[in-house]
């Protein structure tokens, strides 16, 4: 009796999982739809589906038109039906956000805020997710909890960060971020979070590839099936790291001409107070030193993509904070990169990102809305 229980609780969720995963890739369903493409009864996808109206995760959103007889309800997910937050943290900036359950981003604050390893810098933290959630009238009981992406490597449980020397931030953990912040918290790579977000959003378009963040720091991650590989020790992907020019310029791992001196987004915006968008604003207006610099910026680039391409033989994405303006600049990175192809006749496989609204919050967000849809 037993079994027989526990096997029809399984079918139970089974179908249910099945019937809101579906409604989640196709936006607007019929009960017929459903009839057609899962071979569930009708008085099975009626239940659920007034179970998911009840529990407010679905809504009816109109009707089908038909040939004859009634038209047929529709449904569609309630996106704000649940809720995530995501916070980017880097060495002077807090940008926080609100993503809802397709991931999309639905409410952002940015603020300037110096890093510290102090209580006042964690209270602040929660401060900054309150003022979100009070800001865009959030119920609170929708929010799911705050993914936190930071400059370092994380553990596999997302609660530790094992190497931090950008913020110095090693050994820190879920506790100390999470000390003012009254819902479930994880920490990630910045870039794996980023990377998460641009397949999230792009699912089935690109199942392998490489992708480079260009934020304040550089960083990267392969995805291979849709999935960021970590590493054996979760250090895979760290292009930043690098050496390009043998000897050259610090990096703050201790090494001399690794990627990120030359090609995080503070070598583009120490001409423009820290603002990326000013920058572009100078390149775009024909400023000679934003051009000089941008130029060089692009050179150095592209030996990166170059060698990641002849390792990976892969499409390869430019995301971050750059990657966000790339779509403008590609063609001019392609041109170098023509020059420096072994085996490509041109450099199609380098791609600007398509997500590109605050992706390392996002990414960091999206944790939870996946977990909760694996829940469903």
């Amino acid at each position: 009796m037993i079994t027989k229980l526990t096997a029809n609780k399984k079918i139970k969720k089974t179908n249910r999982s099945e019937i809101f995963n579906l409604l989640y890739k196709k936006n607007s369903l019929s009960k017929r739809d459903f009839q057609l493409q899962l071979g569930l009864s009708l008085p099975t996808i009626t239940q659920h589906l007034t179970n998911l109206l009840n529990e407010g995760l679905i809504y009816n959103n109109g009707y089908m038109r038909n040939t004859g007889g009634r038209n047929a309800v529709t449904y569609s997910i309630a996106d704000d039906a649940r809720l995530a937050i995501g916070l980017d943290i880097t060495r002077h900036h807090i940008t926080a956000v609100v993503i809802n359950l397709h991931g999309v981003v639905v409410a952002r604050i940015r603020t300037r805020y110096t890093f510290e390893r102090t209580d006042t810098y964690m209270k602040y933290l929660g401060e900054m997710v309150n003022q979100i959630i009070s800001e865009n009238s959030i119920d609170r009981s929708r929010v799911l909890g705050v993914g936190i992406g930071l400059p370092g490597l994380t553990n596999a449980s997302y609660d530790r960060i094992v190497y931090g020397k950008i913020l110095d931030i090693e050994d820190t953990t879920t506790e100390d971020y999470s000390r003012y912040i009254d819902f479930p918290v994880r920490i990630f790579n910045d870039a794996n979070a980023a990377c998460d977000i641009e397949l999230y959003s792009t699912l089935d378009t690109r199942p392998n590839g490489f992708y480079i963040m260009l934020s304040n720091n550089v960083g990267g991650a392969i995805f291979i099936n849709d999935s960021v590989y970590a590493g054996e020790d979760f250090r895979s992907g760290e292009i930043g790291h690098l050496n390009i020019h043998p000897g050259g310029l610090r990096c703050y791992c201790g090494q001399r001409g690794c990627v990120d001196p030359y090609c995080s987004a503070t070598v583009l915006t120490a001409i423009s107070d820290g603002n990326l968008s000013k920058f572009f604003e100078l390149l775009d207006q024909g400023d000679s030193v934003a051009r000089s610099i941008w130029s060089a910026y692009l050179q150095h680039l592209a030996l990166a993509v170059r060698n990641v391409r002849v390792l990976f033989d892969c499409p390869i994405i430019i995301g971050g904070y750059v990657g966000a303006y790339m779509d403008q600049y590609l063609d001019e990175l392609k041109e170098i990169l023509d020059n420096y192809n072994s085996f490509d006749k041109n450099s199609d496989y380098v791609v600007a990102c398509r997500y590109k609204t605050e992706s390392i919050a996002a990414g960091a967000a999206l944790f939870f809305i996946k977990d909760f849809l694996a829940s469903i």
